[in-house]
């Protein structure tokens, strides 16, 4: 959908972020993170106007994951280059505005559930549609697309970190483990959990919602699926 350049000068891009998250279908909070601040952050920028306008660093990286000019977003009008005829006549004179084109990956969802609950039991791994991310911003996180995947958490036990019907972007590159949220296959089932190193051997298997308890395991027995590098989800 084309927006007018001047759309986002009035409200500093409030009313234009919301609607470009609600149709990527990610949360402010999940934007939040993604521009390291907490949680709450852009739900106050949006809602009380605090802050007045989006810190550049922040703003660029909005409008690089969201896929848009950082206009949109309440930033400054494009530069504009004056073109330097080769000989003057019609048109001479006449400037034109240079415009990033945005690249877009497809990134597959699969037919399976992460469980944050009991636990799901694996099947088989059928793309059941996509979801579309910024080449840029992949690349500006230092993630190869080709290694990952969207899946769908079910269940409360890594609440308030996930919650259920969450979606998240699992990157199955293969790495040395390091503390995080990743999706795991233990006892042939499998869950989105937060791991730690425990003593010698063992990894610590931990959930979020105290309600749930976590547990220390032989690291043989973790099959470490992906580690989970981005949430979306409904406010």
């Amino acid at each position: 959908m084309a927006h007018n350049a001047a759309q986002g000068g009035d409200d500093g891009g409030r009313e234009r972020l919301v609607e470009l998250a609600s149709a990527r279908g990610v949360s402010l909070s999940a934007l939040s993170a993604l521009i390291g601040r907490n949680a709450s952050y852009l739900q106050q920028f949006v809602h009380r106007g605090s802050p007045r306008k989006l810190e550049e660093t922040d703003r660029r990286t909005l409008a690089e994951f969201l896929g848009v000019d950082e206009v949109e977003l309440g930033g400054p009008a494009r530069d504009t280059v004056f073109v330097t005829p080769i000989a003057a006549g019609r048109g001479a004179g006449l400037s034109q505005t240079v415009t990033k084109a945005v690249k877009w990956i497809d990134i597959p969802r699969l037919a399976l559930g992460a469980s944050a609950g009991p636990g799901a039991l694996p099947v088989q791994e059928i793309p059941s549609g996509t979801l579309r991310f910024s080449y840029g911003w992949l690349r500006q996180q230092g993630l190869d697309a080709r290694a990952l995947t969207v899946i769908e958490v079910e269940g409360d036990s890594m609440e308030p970190t996930l919650r259920d019907g969450d979606e998240i972007l699992v990157d199955r590159t293969p790495r040395p483990l390091r503390a995080g949220v990743h999706v795991v296959r233990l006892d042939d089932v499998l869950l989105v959990k937060r791991l730690e190193r425990g003593r010698a051997g063992t990894v610590r298997v931990i959930s979020d919602n105290p309600a749930y308890p976590s547990t220390e395991r032989a690291e043989a027995e973790v099959e470490v699926i992906g580690r989970v590098v981005w949430k979306g989800g409904r406010v």
